[in-house]
């Protein structure tokens, strides 16, 4: 029972910790008490009886975070221009690979459909670009702020992180070679509610991303779905989406972590 100035504080430190409602330094934009099949208790405030120093859930147990990889994880865009160019160069086509970038998450099939092209010019279009990536998109790509530190907060607290991404697959698992992005698994060549199933068979009851396909896709898995406003979506249409969690960059990711596995049984 809430009777004292002290029981009244631990409340309100408790919940600014779960991202429910505003607070100094809270990182989250927005949250529910969705209760999802991935988690192994769905949200649930637990007490806070622990000693100090010690962790109020278990580091042994095992949990798997999914993230996206374009504008999640990784920004290519200066790459992806270049290749556009050369692409545009080779085929006379006008690709336009500066519009491309704005809107970053779709499979690059759909992109090309706006050119009206026959099934054969896209098919070698993306060939061609897939070849490209490693000697012109990977060695320009860097990582977007916070993303090494956010799955090193997954693994160094027992968890996997694992990717699912739009992009071609050997291209993505390149992409996080390059740039010392240790993740469990990479399964590419999925987008939107196609990510549900990998997401499923990898046992993701977390799903992190920028694009409202992701959100998508994190629905269908019945997944907790974090949007980060990095992409080409506002963090307000995120939330109208459907996002569990809105951050606005992966910086505040950790921080947001630990209070969901506070606010878990793990």
């Amino acid at each position: 029972m809430v009777g004292n100035g002290a029981s009244v504080a631990k409340s309100t430190e408790r919940t600014r910790l779960l991202g429910i409602g505003p607070g100094p330094g809270n990182p989250v934009i927005d949250i529910t008490r969705r209760v999802t099949s991935r988690s192994l208790s769905g949200l649930r405030l637990i007490r806070w009886t622990r000693r100090p120093g010690s962790a109020a859930y278990s580091r042994a147990v095992s949990f798997t975070i999914g993230f996206d990889l374009d504008m999640t994880l990784i920004d290519p865009r200066a790459g992806i221009v270049e290749v556009f160019d050369v692409l545009a160069a080779e085929s006379g086509i006008p690709l336009d690979g500066r519009a491309f970038i704005t809107r970053l998450g779709p499979p690059l099939r759909q992109e090309l459909v706006r050119y009206d092209l026959d099934e054969a010019t896209i098919e070698h279009l993306v060939a061609r670009y897939r070849a490209l990536t490693p000697s012109m998109v990977i060695p320009r790509t860097v990582a977007m702020p916070g993303a090494v530190e956010s799955v090193r907060a997954v693994t160094d607290r027992g968890g996997r992180a694992v990717v699912v991404t739009a992009k071609y697959a050997p291209n993505a698992v390149a992409h996080l070679e390059q740039l010392g992005i240790e993740v469990s698994a990479v399964v590419g060549d999925l987008w939107s509610t196609a990510k549900a199933a990998a997401l499923q068979e990898q046992g993701a009851e977390v799903f992190v991303g920028d694009h409202l396909g992701d959100i998508t896709g994190a629905r269908a898995a019945d997944a907790l779905a974090v949007g980060v406003a990095t992409g080409p979506i506002s963090a307000d249409d995120l939330k109208a989406a459907g996002a569990d969690v809105v951050l606005t960059d992966l910086t505040q990711f950790p921080a947001w972590l630990e209070s969901y596995l506070l606010a878990t049984v793990h």
